[in-house]
């Protein structure tokens, strides 16, 4: 066994545990830059689905709780688009956690799903009825259209 007394501590790598990335604060910044919260691909198949069946529906209203991705005034029903890693859907494989700064991303999601709550309950209050479209249910445009109409339907029976 050798013992050796007094040398330095080993260099720290760029994958050692004190880098928290791989790519300059510049580049990581410019990449969130570039993650949209409103007018999305998925927010677009469904708006594209409701107008082709001639919905109206008004956009990002600012006037209430949580600006909903689509207002439906007629209907007086909501739409939420949301991402199911953003936002948590419960059970969906794209709801993963990251492995590293865990402490972060949980207090983040617990934030945005106590936010999507706290609307929620806010626009129902107002009389709004809610929907919540997840991105992963989008991979079933028809399912997802057949759910929303059958819904809208109720609405108008009521």
């Amino acid at each position: 066994m050798i013992l050796l007394i007094g040398l330095p501590p080993p260099a720290r790598t760029r994958y050692s545990s004190i880098m928290t990335d791989t790519i300059s604060k510049e580049r990581r910044s410019w990449n969130m830059s570039r993650i949209r919260s409103k007018d999305t691909a998925p927010e677009i198949a469904v708006r594209s689905m409701l107008h082709r069946a001639g919905y109206r529906f008004r956009l990002h209203v600012k006037d209430l709780p949580g600006k909903p991705d689509i207002v439906l005034p007629k209907y007086k029903t909501v739409i939420f688009v949301h991402g199911c890693f953003w936002h948590r859907h419960k059970g969906c494989k794209y709801a993963t956690t990251p492995s590293t700064h865990k402490k972060y991303w949980l207090k983040k999601f617990d934030r945005n799903t106590a936010n999507d709550k706290k609307h929620q309950r806010e626009l129902k209050m107002l009389g709004w009825k809610v929907v919540t479209i997840w991105v992963c249910q989008l991979r079933f445009p028809g399912a997802t259209f057949r759910r929303i109409r059958n819904f809208l339907d109720q609405q108008t029976r009521s």
